[in-house]
């Protein structure tokens, strides 16, 4: 259940070394996971949160091989997994290429609040794309 988007570095997130500063990795990261949970998961965390369900981060890992630099196009990845040991929560793995090159590889962990309070889920129609893009693979 791979997933891919190309970007183009921006001029604004160029810092004084003439590189891209580091918030902008898990900035482009970001909206990667997010567009791969709409299409492919076919979850609107938009629609979650008006319903008092907050999709949030529990933890992440970023390990950087190389920069990026003012206009560099590059692409970023996304796979999904549930939990092995079966908690609430999954895990994103994003990478980052320049030219089909390694720039960035990362883990991003997690998992679902209801505003209202209450322990951490796994929304169940989330629940249900794992399911099925596990038997797919």
């Amino acid at each position: 259940m791979g997933y891919e988007l190309s970007y183009t570095v921006k001029p604004e997130h160029i810092d004084f070394q003439d590189i891209m500063d580091g918030l902008y990795y898990p900035y482009y990261m970001e909206d990667c996971r997010h567009r791969f949970v709409k299409d492919i998961l076919h979850l609107d965390i938009r629609e979650e949160a008006q319903r008092g369900v907050n999709a949030v981060l529990s933890q992440y890992t970023i390990r950087f091989f190389r920069p990026l630099r003012r206009d560099d196009a590059f692409v970023v990845t996304c796979q999904v997994s549930p939990d092995e040991s079966g908690k609430p929560q999954i895990h994103f793995h994003q990478e980052m290429l320049r030219d089909g090159k390694l720039i960035a590889s990362a883990t991003f962990t997690a998992t679902f609040v209801a505003t209202s309070g209450g322990r951490p889920f796994l929304p169940e129609t989330l629940v249900e794309q794992l399911k099925q893009a596990q038997t797919h693979e």
